[in-house]
C-alpha cells in the first residue's frame, strides 16, 4: 500500500505530532507498506529516514505524490491541504492530533467546516478516547506511540532526583502552576528539587515568578536536552510532572517518563489521563493546591510510586510504535486495498 502522509509539521521541530508522524511512518515501511511524509517543515540538513520526506512541496509536487498514493492520510484536518483530492481522486484518512476549536473552546467557521467535512473522510483516527467523543462523527481511537527504542530504564543510574518538567517553556504548559505548587509544599516544610528541560518564550518569566516565591535555589533549568541526554536525565527523577493547563489531545511525553521509570503527575482534562494511564495521577488543570497534595502525597510514599510503576509494562505494551503502526496499518488496509484495485483495473 502506498501512503501520503500529510503532516503540517515534522521533525525537526520536536512535538507530539512530528513524533508519531516519524515512529508511524517508520514502522509502515518496516510492514512493507511504501511510505511518504509531506510537510510544511524546513529541515536542518540532509534527511535520514527509510522514506522519502518532501519538505514545502510545489502545487506540482504535491499533485505528483497524490497520484502516487493509494491513501491520502492527513495529521489533523488541513483545509488549505485537501485541494489535491479535488483533481485526483484518492481515499482521504485523517489522524486527529488537536481539537477542532479555538484556544476558548470556541468553534469558528472554519473548525465547524472541518468537522462537518470529516462525513466524507474514508478513514478517522483519533490519539484519544478524549479526542474521539469531541468529534461528532465516527472515529476509530488509536492510542499515540512512544520511541520504545530510545525511552527506556537505565538499571545503572541512580535515581536521586525529585521532580522533572520536559516540554516547551509556554503558557499553556502550565510551568507557572508547578512553581505555585512548589511554594506551597514549602510551607509545608518540603523543599523537593526541580529540572526543567526546555525552552521557549516563558523562560525569564518563570524564573522571575521562582524568585519572587522564594523557590528558585530549587530549580535547574537546563535548556533543551534530547535522546540519550534526556532518556538518562528521566532516569535520575522520581517524579514527572505535566502541568498543562491546555487540555492536551493525549501526551507523549508521560509515555517517555513513565519508559524511563518515573511516576507521572499530570492534569486531567483532555487526554493525558489516558497517556498517564495506571502509572500516575492527575489533578484539576491549573489547580496548584490539588497538584501541591499529589506530590506531597508521593513524595512521601515511595512504596505507592513502586505501586502505580508495577503497571508500566502492559500499559507500555499498549503504545509501542509496531502496535501502534499495526492498528494504523489495519485502518488503513480497507481502503488502500480498493485502490490498488481501482489502479489495476
Amino acid at each position: 500500500m502506498r501512503i501520503l502522509m500529510c503532516s503540517p509539521a515534522f521533525l525537526p521541530q520536536i512535538g507530539g505530532l512530528e513524533i508519531n508522524t516519524a515512529n508511524v511512518a517508520r514502522q509502515l515501511v518496516a510492514l512493507d507498506h511504501d511510505v511518504a511524509v509531506v510537510t510544511q517543515t524546513p529541515g536542518d540538513g540532509p534527511d535520514d529516514f527509510p522514506f522519502p520526506v518532501v519538505r514545502r512541496p510545489s502545487p506540482a509536487e504535491l499533485l505528483r505524490w497524490t497520484r502516487w498514493c493509494d491513501v491520502f492520510l492527513q495529521q489533523n484536518v488541513s483545509l488549505r491541504g485537501l485541494w489535491p483530492l479535488l483533481l485526483v481522486r484518492r481515499p482521504w484518512a485523517v489522524s486527529h492530533h488537536s481539537w477542532y476549536c479555538r484556544p476558548d473552546g470556541r468553534r469558528a467557521w472554519q473548525d465547524r467546516l472541518k468537522r462537518r467535512l470529516l462525513r466524507r473522510a474514508a478513514v478517522s483516527i483519533s490519539v484519544s478516547q478524549a479526542m474521539a467523543d469531541d468529534l461528532e462523527t465516527p472515529s476509530t481511537v488509536i492510542l499515540n506511540a512512544y520511541r520504545d527504542d530510545l525511552f527506556r530504564r537505565l538499571p545503572e543510574i541512580e535515581r536521586t532526583r525529585d521532580l522533572v518538567f520536559v516540554g516547551r517553556l509556554v503558557s499553556d504548559k502550565g510551568v507557572e502552576v508547578l512553581i505555585d505548587a512548589l511554594a506551597r509544599l514549602g510551607e509545608r516544610g518540603l523543599r523537593p528539587g526541580l529540572t526543567v528541560i526546555g525552552d521557549g518564550p516563558e523562560a525569564q518569566r518563570i524564573l522571575e515568578q521562582a524568585r519572587r516565591l522564594g523557590v528558585a535555589d530549587q530549580i535547574e533549568m537546563l535548556g533543551t536536552r534530547t535522546d540519550e541526554e534526556l532518556v538518562r536525565l528521566l532516569n535520575e527523577h522520581r517524579l514527572l510532572v505535566v502541568p498543562s493547563l491546555y487540555q492536551e489531545p493525549f501526551g507523549i511525553v508521560a509515555l517517555e517518563g513513565i519508559a524511563c521509570g518515573c511516576v507521572v503527575v499530570g492534569s486531567a482534562g483532555g487526554g493525558l489521563k489516558e497517556a498517564i494511564g495506571p502509572c500516575g495521577t492527575t489533578f484539576r488543570n491549573g489547580d496548584a493546591a490539588a497538584l501541591a497534595d499529589a506530590l506531597a502525597g508521593l513524595l512521601a510514599d515511595p512504596a505507592l510510586q513502586l505501586a502505580l510503576l508495577r503497571h508500566a509494562p502492559e500499559h507500555l505494551a499498549l503504545h509501542r510504535t509496531a502496535v501502534v503502526a499495526a492498528a494504523y496499518a489495519d485502518a488503513l488496509a480497507a481502503v488502500g486495498t480498493w485502490r490498488r484495485e481501482v489502479r489495476r483495473g
